[in-house]
């Protein structure tokens, strides 16, 4: 790790939230049919994007500085990269055909096998008990609204 750009990027990342937080006053405070604003979930992003990237940012300037000779054997992990990136956009274009709980849940699945889980029941299970106790306590206790099942599926 490079503390140095640890810091430059926890700076942009605090601002980058700043940004959600600030943004996030400006959309509507309710929703037809919701209980939860659409700026809820903006600017808890938003307030959570910030509060990590000050953890970060103390975390590199506390520590001392890494050797030259501590990073020249570590590779970037390009596939890792790539595979994530795509999982990310496939969830963005499936959200609302497929439905929230089937695509968050495939998307933590494979997230979580490429970070290099090792067992399929345990990522099975806490992908699906994520992806179900978000959509139950959004949608039924919040009463919010997110992409139900498909119509395919008879839900």
């Amino acid at each position: 790790m490079n503390k140095a750009f640890d810091r430059y990027s926890s700076v942009c990342f605090a601002l980058v939230g700043a940004l959600f937080v600030i943004e996030s006053r400006n959309i509507s405070t309710s929703a037809y049919g919701s209980e939860v604003g659409p700026n809820l979930f903006p600017m808890g992003l938003g307030i959570i994007l910030i509060i990590l990237s000050l953890r970060l940012f103390w975390e590199s300037t506390r520590a001392r500085t890494e050797s030259s000779t501590a990073t020249e054997g570590k590779t970037l992990q390009y596939k890792r990269f790539l595979v994530i990136f795509a999982a990310t956009l496939l969830y963005v274009y499936l959200l609302e055909p497929v439905g929230y709980v089937i695509t968050t849940f495939l998307f933590l699945f494979v997230t979580f096998k490429v970070m290099g889980s090792k067992s399929y029941i345990k990522t099975t299970f806490v992908a699906f008990a994520f992806s179900a106790g978000v959509y139950y306590v959004y949608v039924h206790l919040l009463q919010g609204t997110l992409p139900g099942f498909p119509v395919w599926l008879g839900f």
